[in-house]
């Protein structure tokens, strides 16, 4: 009798091939989530972020005219909520209000 040959897909290698196809899927469904597998450091996002640049340094020369005595705790809270209102409306995506306006 002559030996029948095996259809391609139940052959070993079909199996290799889908095997490396399924390393390669779940090899590029990692990279795309990369970011949620892996998170960096809370300043790499930050450093990311434009809301968080523009509010960072809006805060820093709020703290040091507190410091320095040009304004007092209260005024430096206000300007804080403004400038927070502020870097919100110039970014786009970081929200409608701040938590301190939205009541």
């Amino acid at each position: 009798m002559a030996s029948q040959r095996q259809p391609f897909l139940d052959r070993l290698i079909a199996r290799i091939l889908a095997f490396g196809v399924f390393l390669a899927c779940v090899g590029a469904l990692a990279w795309l989530h990369r970011a949620d597998l892996w998170p960096g450091e809370a300043g790499d996002l930050a450093a990311d972020d434009p809301f968080a640049r523009c509010f960072a340094g809006r805060a820093a020369e709020i703290d040091r005219m507190l410091a320095e005595g040009v304004i007092e705790q209260v005024q430096a809270e206000l300007f804080k909520t403004r400038a927070e209102a502020m870097c919100r409306s110039e970014t786009p995506g970081s929200g409608d209000m701040p938590p301190a306006l939205n009541r």
